[in-house]
């Protein structure tokens, strides 16, 4: 794959597990063992952000919310075991700089601090968030014991989420976080005004500034410690991650060409060799080079007439999908609405079908998307309104035929000619009604 698109790397970089997926649909465009089941690393710290979004979302705080940094706190951000950034105790720290501290820097001290927010200072009830929200979303093989990527234990007994093996790892797989990647683009896109930036200066303007630098290397404008540039036009998040169980894991974003992509590569190289942290951007921007290269975001059904399954159907929008260059899907009705059935696997059967309402073509048919107390439209439908419409025209004629135009009463006379026009004038629409109906 890297060799097809110009990147020269060694074998021994192979991801263990990768797949992309279209940020619209969720139709996966790439995979290589996606389901085997891995620790993330700090990439734990994306959905612990999720869900501060979450919250903030239900009006639980805002992003001008200030929290007091406790002696835990300043105790925590000293650990160096892990990824960091100082906090100083009796600080008072806006969520807005927090959520800054967590995913550029990927601090495990600001991370452990927002979720204290969510959850009230219960560190258990906080990891217990995070299991139900990845069930909720469809995240079936994922399992969290810490907030930040990190196991409890390495933080010496400063921070303890009750009811969690201390000395675990998270586990999780790249479907899985493909999935998160998806519902973070989709639900909360603001978090990619943060994670865009190869550089940010955090506490600006405070005896704690910092200038701080993201960890995704693919990201435009951004050069890695080894002086060389990764960058891929469109990369603007998401997380990066690693640790010794781990090695280098990455999951990130694009846009390019109006289509939204989003890759998650895991367990890249090793730990011990620093060049897998940059060789994870070579594998991800091939990865990248290979979705453009072959998949497009396409008008797949125009706003307009069309003959699907036998029926005479009509949209009023344009049915939009990421789809291979090469290959088309069909389509189907189902209830109200046309399905197109992609010839790509979906990452996950809790996202919404690709679909677009419709409704029969013709004058005289009715939306589909009729009120609910209105039964649906059986498949005879058609047929029996065609049978109606016919026998309508043939009572019409007879009348006209057989009725005579004059008669002796001068003002009954002027009735039945009035009468036979009026029923001249509704054959003739009625026909027309079905020649439409037809073509």
């Amino acid at each position: 794959m890297t060799k097809d698109y110009g990147y020269s790397v060694d074998r021994k970089y192979k991801p263990k597990s990768s797949i992309m997926i279209d940020a619209q649909n969720g139709q996966i465009l790439w995979q290589d063992n996606p389901d085997e089941i891995r620790d993330q690393g700090s990439m734990a710290k994306a959905m612990t952000m999720f869900i501060v979004y979450e919250a903030m979302s239900e009006g639980k705080f805002g992003m001008d919310t200030l929290i007091t940094a406790t002696s835990t706190d300043q105790q925590i951000s000293q650990v160096y075991e892990v990824s960091n950034t100082p906090i100083v105790e009796g600080v008072k720290y806006p969520v807005s700089e927090l959520i800054k501290m967590s995913f550029i820097p990927s601090s495990s001290a600001s991370t452990i601090m927002l979720a204290n927010l969510v959850s009230d200072n219960d560190a258990g009830k906080f990891i217990d968030i995070m299991n139900e929200k990845a069930k909720e979303i469809g995240m079936t093989n994922t399992h969290f014991n810490n907030c930040s990527g990190a196991q409890a234990a390495v933080f010496k007994g400063l921070y303890t989420p009750e009811g969690y093996n201390p000395n675990e790892s998270n586990q999780t797989t790249a479907r899985d976080y493909s999935i998160l990647g998806f519902n973070i683009v989709n639900k909360h896109p603001e978090i990619l005004e943060i994670t865009k930036n190869a550089k940010l200066t955090i506490m600006q303007g405070t005896p704690y500034e910092e200038n701080v630098q993201n960890y995704n290397y693919s990201l435009p404008g951004n050069i890695a410690p080894n002086g060389q540039s990764y960058s891929y036009e469109g990369v603007d998040g998401i997380k990066t991650g690693s640790s010794p169980i781990a090695d280098y894991n990455y999951m990130a974003t694009c846009k390019k060409n109006d289509m939204r992509v989003v890759e998650v590569i895991m367990g890249v190289g090793n730990w011990d060799d620093e060049d897998s942290e940059f060789n994870r951007h070579l594998y991800g921007n091939a990865l990248l080079d290979y979705a453009y290269s072959n998949f497009s975001k396409e008008v797949i059904l125009p706003a307009g007439k069309h003959d699907i399954d036998s029926e005479k159907v009509k949209t009023d929008d344009d049915l939009v999908a990421v789809k291979p260059k090469d290959i088309d899907g069909k389509f189907s009705i189902s209830g109200e609405d046309i399905i197109y059935n992609s010839p790509l696997p979906f990452v996950t059967k809790s996202i919404p079908q690709i679909k677009v309402a419709y409704k029969k073509a013709g004058l005289l048919s009715f939306s589909k998307r009729a009120s609910n107390d209105k039964k649906s439209t059986s498949k005879n439908s058609g047929f029996s309104h065609f049978i109606k419409t016919s026998f309508l025209i043939f009572i019409l004629l007879l009348f006209c035929l057989l009725t005579p135009n004059r008669i002796k009463n001068h003002k009954k006379s002027k009735f039945i000619i009035s009468l036979k026009i009026f029923s001249l004038l509704s054959i003739v629409y009625l026909v027309l009604s079905m020649i439409i109906n037809i073509f």
